[in-house]
């Protein structure tokens, strides 16, 4: 088989036998998920092996990454602290700092078998609108979840500087941005600065997901609604929970809605809770006031357009492992409109 850009399976099978203590490791398959546009994720199975018996390794992307991101060590950190929570998550097995093993920092961690939604169900899974509610409420329960952790009891103390985080929210993306640019776009820099002029005040702090939406999760594939692991947490930190609120609305679409935002039309169906539902539910679950949701929401569209931006400049320097970035660039002007629509006229 081909080898796999970023995880060489002749330098990961001896890896991993090494620190797992384990020869089946020696010589191993290595699959890059056909998922994602930042961090890169690989199934490694042992030769010899099955499914079940596979791992998961995450790396960044090759070649060069800004220097904030793709924090492999954060991103296992957060994972390991939770395990003993109530928020589902993979349970980790080793982390490399060693850049001269594969030429980033990785991790390893179990392989949680679920659903994986991204643009439809599988046929025969959650047909029923009652089902679909179950996957939208559970969504909501499980950040909620999150959202209640004591951080400092898990260890993530200083995980983050809650204090000041929106702000700080606004300047970095701002300078991410600045560095990966492809173009002026002044209704994208208008739009910043305007979210930095209106920056409301936290209630509360807690670990934030960064990026939480349903395909950054896995379902059960015998229950509908139960979430077997929540994925992807190279932005997590401590902040201001109504981020994450703000961002999983960005890829809430409901019925009848087409918007440049969509990762994925599953949302529209019927069974689903509208973005209103789920913020009423999340203010019931957390006691958090949702009256200044629309800044929170004009952020995330605003965030969304600069992640969208940075995918677009990695795809120009050739480092998204083949991945079909076509059309990316053409999202990141219908997004800022619609952060604008919701900052300055509320709709949500």
């Amino acid at each position: 088989m081909a080898t796999p850009v970023g995880a060489d399976p002749a330098v990961v099978g001896p890896y991993l036998a090494s620190v797992l203590g384990d020869e089946r490791w020696r010589s191993v398959d290595v699959q890059l998920i056909a998922a994602g546009m930042s961090n890169l994720t690989y199934v490694v199975t042992p030769r010899d092996g099955t499914d079940d018996d596979a791992v998961i390794l995450r790396r960044p992307p090759t070649g060069a990454v800004l220097a904030t991101a793709h924090d492999m060590a954060r991103e296992h950190r957060v994972i390991s602290a939770l395990g003993p929570t109530d928020v589902p998550v993979p349970r980790t097995l080793h982390l490399c700092t060693d850049e001269s093993v594969l030429g980033a920092p990785f991790y390893v961690m179990e392989r949680v078998v679920g659903i994986h939604v991204v643009r439809e169900f599988p046929p025969g899974y959650a047909d029923e609108p009652a089902q679909r509610r179950a996957v939208g409420e559970n969504l909501v329960d499980v950040l909620a979840d999150l959202h209640s952790v004591d951080f400092t009891a898990v260890g993530l103390g200083e995980f983050g500087r809650p204090e000041g985080f929106a702000a700080r929210q606004v300047r970095r993306w701002t300078k991410q941005w600045d560095a990966t640019r492809d173009r002026d776009r002044p209704n994208l820099d208008a739009l910043a600065a305007r979210l930095a002029e209106t920056v409301p005040a936290t209630q509360r702090s807690s670990i934030v997901h960064g990026d939480y939406r349903l395909d950054n999760c896995l379902l059960d594939p015998e229950q509908p609604g139960r979430i077997r692991a929540v994925l992807d947490w190279e932005m997590s930190t401590l902040g201001d929970p109504l981020t994450d609120i703000g961002m999983m609305f960005v890829y809430w679409p409901q019925a009848g809605e087409e918007r440049a935002s969509t990762m994925s039309p599953v949302t529209t169906l019927p069974g689903f809770p509208t973005r209103a539902e789920v913020a009423e539910r999340y203010a019931q679950r957390t006691g958090a006031d949702l009256a200044d949701l629309n800044w929170y929401v004009g952020f995330a569209f605003f965030k969304f357009a600069a992640i969208i931006a940075g995918i677009v400049a990695r795809s120009a320097a050739g480092a998204m492992a083949g991945k079909d970035t076509s059309g990316y660039a053409e999202r990141i002007d219908p997004c800022v409109e619609l952060g604008r629509a919701a900052l300055e006229d509320g709709a949500i």
